[in-house]
């Protein structure tokens, strides 16, 4: 085999392999999606657990942080200002958010939801 040959066939060894770890990634991101949770649910899940919540977004309280509530209880959320895409709502507009349980001890154990994205 000469070297040209010998290089092709490494060059796409090579290829094959970086399609076939990327195409595993896209697949485990996906495997990943949360599915519904209730806020009474998230209340009592651990730090960095994914949720996705449908519900209202009924008042800000600061510092892009507002009162998240459905059937079973409410929560405050974390939604940076980009992700309502220039939409306004009100305590009437149906909202599902994604994102993941954030729970800080000081100086008291606090819950919210760290919001990834927003849906109208």
């Amino acid at each position: 085999m000469n070297i040209f040959s010998k290089v092709m066939l490494i060059a796409g060894l090579v290829g094959t392999t970086t399609f076939a770890i990327a195409n595993t990634s896209a697949v485990n991101e996906q495997a990943v999606a949360p599915s519904m949770t209730t806020v009474k649910q998230a209340s009592i899940l651990k730090d960095d657990t994914p949720v996705k919540l449908k519900g209202f977004v009924v008042k800000a309280v600061g510092d892009e942080k507002y009162q998240f509530s459905d059937q079973t209880g409410m929560i405050t959320v974390d939604i940076d200002d980009d992700l309502w895409q220039g939409k306004p709502i009100s305590a009437k507009t149906p909202v599902t958010i994604i994102g993941e349980i954030d729970i800080d001890y000081k100086p008291t154990k606090r819950i919210e939801v760290d919001v990834d994205q927003v849906q109208f």
